[in-house]
């Protein structure tokens, strides 16, 4: 194992605390009671001093400055900052100064993890700390950690660097505080999303991640193999077809936030392992769902944000309802002059031809107008807009349109030129559902690897009678790339899949 200078010097203070008889990796108990949050918003000075006289906190530090018989040093919590004020007299173990003089000043460093008990007061320059009457040492850090320069508490030299900040998240949330806020924000976001589920009676539930057939999407799988079955598994692509049958057996508003995985390319929008909210409700169709959906996202915006309006990439996205509705067609039409209203595959294949877009033999109609509509309509809608009424080809899940021949009743959300969100009024046509799975298969003959597979317990659970129903799957992630300003999806992964590294 190479050790750098630092680690190196590092481990040497380790052994030496050691040799001294001090623990540096003691039990966790610590009698934490209070957060530096709670202090800088409570503490009033002279007002309420004895309510803080007995302050026991506990963190990282953060940074330190000597000053002879008495040392600054900055702590970290899990909520924020706060200044220690350490004097030599006063953390002495009895007579013996070397607690200060041996520990303090020469073998703890910055990043140590340390408990200390004292008391809040405001120093001649108005800055709030804590006067150290004991201090504890929790965890002895033998990495040193980046230097990330402050000015005036604020930080003007984060760590940015890609690399490190993804592969490194532990150390990135340390000494990049915006990082953490954007983690609590997802987490504001779910939440405020689940309870507006909740409030309106939907029933959280739970599906397979291990699948015998990856359905529910157009997409391609990860295969695995089940060692004791001795039969081939796959990661789910979706949960929609298992909440589908939780419909079939009586139960009339479902959803869950799932893990799904598809082994597809990335990029700043696209994680091979992925976040999806999709729920099902029975009685209901696509003009249903586009109202709820803009109810709750205007709903969970002011929850995670305090206002519908949020900023990203420079753009002012405001989430308040209701949202502009628009065909796929008048979109195409809008933005590339065709209009491919009954169009074949023949003719689209020209299309794109003309456009410049590239396509490859296996894809059939449907993937030709995605591409279309992708390659130059999506980037367009800015603001929140459902692009409605799809082609059947591109939909083999999706229930047929009520008047209009060839289309399916079917919207995406588009924001700030992504796709958000995909829902339909459901397919409950068990003999309907059979066709649209063996053009599937059809297109998986011909190459197309994400092609969907024929689930035909799914077709035996539509034959018992699944309700008219709506449902609709959300990017979580995407979502939550908006609802905190970011624009890569690995700034809202905790731990963005990255090739392997080699660690030694």
């Amino acid at each position: 194992m190479h050790l750098s200078d630092q680690e190196i010097i590092r481990r040497d203070k380790l052994k030496q605390l050691q040799e001294m008889g001090i623990d540096p990796y003691p039990a966790p108990l610590f009698p934490v009671n209070t957060t530096a949050a709670f202090i800088r918003e409570n503490y009033k000075g002279e007002n309420n001093a004895a309510d803080f006289k007995d302050v026991c906190i506990a963190g990282r530090i953060m940074g330190v400055r000597d000053m002879g018989k008495a040392s600054f040093a900055v702590l970290q919590d899990a909520t924020g900052k706060i200044q220690l004020y350490i004097k030599r007299d006063d953390i002495a173990a009895g007579e013996d100064k070397s607690l200060y003089d041996k520990v303090w000043k020469h073998l703890v460093d910055i990043g140590d993890i340390i408990g200390v008990k004292g008391y809040a007061f405001t120093t001649r320059t108005g800055e709030l700390s804590i006067h150290v009457t004991e201090l504890k040492l929790l965890s002895k850090s033998l990495k040193p950690l980046p230097i990330v320069k402050e000015k005036e508490g604020e930080t003007f030299d984060a760590v940015t660097d890609p690399e490190f900040k993804y592969r490194q998240r532990y150390a990135d949330l340390i000494i990049n505080p915006d990082v953490k806020e954007t983690f609590i924000k997802r987490s504001k976001m779910i939440n405020a999303m689940r309870d507006f589920l909740n409030s309106r009676g939907a029933l959280e539930v739970d599906t397979p991640v291990l699948q015998n057939i990856p359905g529910g999407a157009i997409a391609r799988p990860f295969k695995t193999h089940h060692n004791a079955l001795d039969i081939p598994l796959y990661l789910r692509i979706a949960n929609e077809l298992f909440l589908k049958r939780l419909i079939v057996g009586g139960f009339d508003w479902v959803y869950e936030f799932s893990r799904n995985f598809r082994n597809e390319g990335m990029d700043r929008t696209h994680n091979p392992e992925f976040t999806v909210l999709e729920f099902y409700v029975a009685y209901k169709d696509y003009e249903w769902m586009m109202q709820t959906t803009e109810q709750m996202l205007e709903a969970t915006a002011i929850a995670t944000n305090g206002t519908t309006k949020v900023t990203v990439d420079g753009k002012e996205i405001d989430f308040k309802a209701p949202y502009p509705r628009v065909t796929m067609h008048d979109a195409i039409k809008e933005y590339t002059g065709y209009d491919i209203t009954g169009m074949n595959e023949d003719a689209l294949r020209k299309v794109c031809r003309e456009l410049k877009i590239p396509v490859e033999d296996s894809m059939g109609a449907g993937k030709l107008i995605d591409e279309i509509f992708s390659e130059k309509c999506e980037k367009n809608f800015v603001q929140p807009t459902f692009i409605m009424d799809y082609p059947v080809e591109m939909s083999p899940l999706t229930k047929k349109h009520r008047s209009k021949q060839g289309l399916v009743e079917r919207f995406e959300l588009m924001i700030n030129g992504k796709e958000m969100a995909n829902a339909y009024t459901e397919l409950n046509d068990p003999i309907d559902q059979r066709e649209r799975f063996a053009q599937q298969v059809q297109l998986m003959e011909r190459g197309d690897e994400e092609a969907m597979y024929i689930d035909y317990d799914f077709l035996r659970a539509l034959e018992y009678g699944m309700p008219p129903t709506a449902g609709i799957g959300f990017g979580i992630d995407r979502l939550c790339m908006l609802m905190t300003g970011q624009s890569s999806i690995q700034d809202v992964l905790l731990f963005p899949q990255m090739r392997t590294e080699e660690i030694n």
